[in-house]
């Protein structure tokens, strides 16, 4: 009698398992790493591999990587809530997730807390202040691009009015440095601390800097619960605490994640002018 009660209850279990497997559907983990970077859209799903496996373990449903390179494309599959999670390179289109979409910020990644776009010229060049770019010509990535935004709030900053310049977007930031030697624009910016220490090293000047921005957020869509955020959360933060969560975060590029407070997040936003 209690071996049929086992096999019965186990027959129960094993029912109830499969009635309960169609609702545990995918959760999508989108991924952008920005357009002004050279990077394959199909190397990213690899690279979080291993992180979207374990994130299947805590959120006790499969998690699919979607890499997303498209800015608008990833605003539509924000605003829809389409991602469950998101790795967000332009901390503009994060912050309007956060701000208009529900979205919650569960970390920021460690050693880009402080991203700032510099204001290159040439070693000859006159210009001493941002106020000297009023009507010039300046080379920026490009237009959507977090360090254009930075650009612009930077310049309005100045009492500079944008509108009235004549500023050439292009795709890559390691294009900014050809405008200025080939006497296309009167000065660059570009956030790429490689470009800058480079052009510093053949004598270039930088004019100014703009305010920090952290980037490449990892954000929660409100359909996920707090517990879940939370697990998620420490799960991320703990990363680099061991030589196995180190060995994940080696595909990815980044050393680990960290907190930001959100409402500080959504003031740097205020001032990006979203």
């Amino acid at each position: 009698m209690k071996q049929r009660l086992v096999l019965s209850l186990r027959g129960l279990l094993a029912a109830l398992l499969l009635l309960a497997a169609p609702w545990a559907h995918a959760l999508v983990f989108a991924v952008n790493e920005g357009v002004t970077y050279r990077v394959p859209l199909e190397e990213v799903r690899g690279r979080y591999a291993a992180i979207a496996a374990d994130l299947s373990k805590i959120l006790r449903q499969p998690v699919t990587v979607e890499p997303v390179g498209d800015y608008n494309v990833l605003r539509r599959g924000l605003a829809n809530k389409s991602y469950d999670l998101a790795m967000i390179h332009p901390a503009h289109v994060s912050i309007q997730a956060i701000k208009g979409s529900g979205y919650r910020l569960l970390a920021v990644t460690k050693g880009y807390q402080k991203y700032t776009a510099s204001f290159l010229v040439a070693a000859d060049s006159p210009l001493t202040s941002l106020a000297d770019l009023q009507g010039r010509k300046l080379g920026a990535p490009d237009e959507d691009s977090i360090t254009s935004w930075m650009v612009r709030a930077t310049l309005r900053d100045a009492k500079v009015d944008a509108a009235q310049m004549r500023i050439t977007y292009t795709r890559y930031q390691d294009a900014v440095p050809f405008f200025i030697e080939n006497r296309l624009t009167d000065a660059g910016a570009t956030a790429a601390n490689a470009l800058v220490k480079a052009w510093q090293a053949k004598g270039g000047k930088i004019l100014a800097q703009s305010k920090p921005v952290p980037i490449k957020h990892l954000v929660a869509s409100p359909n996920l619960g707090a517990d879940q955020v939370e697990r998620v959360r420490e799960y991320l933060l703990a990363l680099d605490g061991s030589d196995e969560g180190r060995k994940k975060l080696e595909p990815t590029k980044y050393s680990g994640f960290e907190k930001y407070d959100e409402a500080k997040m959504l003031e740097l936003g205020a001032w990006l002018g979203l």
